[in-house]
């Protein structure tokens, strides 16, 4: 790690962010470790996060695999390994995320997942993202659930990047 991570409960002026990070997410993990050497980026990554995973309108599945998918093309080991079991309690099959593991588009999956997959495949590895494939996503989600689902991707194209530049999990 790049890094050294703040232990909690070390630094009297941090609880608290460490309460509300806790409150969220029931421990304060390596990754948010790292962020509390920088207070206010903890604070707005803890709350944009904990809005894009916890209060999104897209499916718990749908969020689940575009973000496996989102680690395994930025090569995020550790964002993968987070988001696995998570994945399962969202009803994903063992067969989809190994076949998300492969990078492969699954084949058992349904049409919305298929198009949330595709969509984080252009935005993670073309950024630009086509008009004919954007058609798609409108087919199937209403704007909220474009904006939720663009976010999730986004966001966690930003948390695999952070992940991998400093070293998290590795």
């Amino acid at each position: 790690m790049r890094i050294t991570p703040i232990i909690p409960g070390t630094k009297p002026e941090l609880a608290a962010i460490e309460s509300q990070i806790m409150a969220e997410r029931g421990r304060i993990s390596e990754l948010y470790q790292v962020l509390l050497n920088s207070p206010s980026i903890a604070h707005g990554w803890e709350q944009m996060l904990s809005a894009v995973r916890n209060r999104s309108s897209i499916s718990a599945d749908v969020r689940e695999l575009c973000i496996l998918r989102v680690a395994v093309l930025n090569n995020a080991d550790y964002e993968f390994n987070a988001h696995e079991p998570i994945a399962r309690e969202a009803g994903v099959s063992q067969a989809l995320i190994d076949a998300v593991r492969r990078a492969d588009i699954p084949a058992n999956c349904t049409e919305i997942q298929r198009v949330a997959l595709l969509l984080t495949d252009a935005m993670t590895r073309d950024v630009h993202v086509p008009d004919s494939l954007f058609a798609k996503v409108k087919k199937h989600f209403d704007a909220q659930g474009q904006i939720d689902l663009i976010a999730t991707i986004a966001a966690y194209n930003m948390v695999s990047r952070f992940l991998t530049a400093l070293h998290i999990g590795h």
